[in-house]
Order: C-alpha cells, then sequence, then structure tokens
C-alpha cells in the first residue's frame, strides 16, 4: 500500500481521485461547491456571502465513481471527507486518507467483519500504519459486493 500524500486544498485531492480513477479504468463525475453559501458546513452565511469570516473561498466537492463496488466521497474544505461504499456512509477520513482509503476497496483489501452474537458486522478498510477505518454495518443492508467480502 502507497504512503499518503498531503493535499492541500480540494482541487489537488480531485486531482488525484482522477488519477487514482484511470489507474483503476473507472469513470468519474465530479461536482464542486464553490463558496460559503454553496458548501454544505457553512449553513450560517448569510444571503450572498461567498466567503469565510478570514476572506478564504470553501471548496467542496462530490465524487462518484463508476462500476462496483458503488463509491462516491465528499471532500469538504475542512480537510476531512465522507466515503460511501455500496450505501455505507465512511465519515470523518482525512482529506489525505481518502486516496488509500480508495485503493483498499478497489485493490480487494476492505472486507466485512461479522459476528454472532451479538450479531452484527463491519465493514472494515485498512490503511497504511496499522490503522484501519471500521464501520458499522446493518446485516439487512449488505449487498451482493459486501456479501462476498465476509471473512
Amino acid at each position: 500500500m502507497r504512503g499518503v500524500d498531503h493535499f492541500a486544498s480540494t482541487e489537488a485531492a480531485v486531482t488525484a481521485l482522477r488519477v487514482l480513477a484511470d489507474e483503476y479504468g473507472r469513470e468519474t463525475e465530479v461536482t464542486h461547491d464553490i463558496g460559503a453559501d454553496q458548501t454544505s458546513r457553512r449553513t450560517a452565511a448569510g444571503f450572498g456571502v461567498t466567503t469565510d469570516p478570514d476572506g478564504s473561498l470553501p471548496h467542496e466537492a462530490f465524487i462518484e465513481f463508476g462500476g462496483t463496488p458503488r463509491v462516491n466521497v465528499r471532500l469538504f474544505p475542512d480537510d476531512d471527507a465522507v466515503i460511501t461504499v455500496e450505501g455505507i456512509d465512511c465519515p470523518d477520513i482525512a482529506r489525505d486518507d481518502v486516496p488509500v482509503f480508495l485503493r483498499s476497496v478497489f485493490d480487494g483489501l476492505a472486507y466485512v467483519k461479522t459476528r454472532r452474537f451479538p450479531p452484527g458486522c463491519n465493514l472494515v478498510v485498512p490503511l497504511p500504519g496499522d490503522r484501519a477505518h471500521k464501520e458499522w454495518i446493518s446485516m439487512i443492508t449488505l449487498t451482493p459486493w459486501l456479501n462476498g467480502r465476509i471473512r
């Protein structure tokens, strides 16, 4: 697994994700929301206000990847992201970890860990440095792709 790159901006991360999509032969569709009045976390911005109080212009992007598994990424101006894999939201992913997270998913390293009692399962996505992102999954929401990764 590759090391973690640093992305100074949302646009730098979008560019890296487009390159990653090309490596894996996946199409992408990207939507940009630019300005405090457009981004989802700036709901307190007044009408017509486009900059943050410090004068910066917040930039949020939504990237949808084609193919299976179904994956999309919402990059926030606050250096974090939400990655959705087969309908399972994985929040609070550091922007710099997004490409390695996606490589784990696309390379087949991500898996679903189940337990019998109490019944439950988690999507586990290995990350560099002996880290892993774990997200609880309801057993009734398992898709064929998730079912194929049960350990």
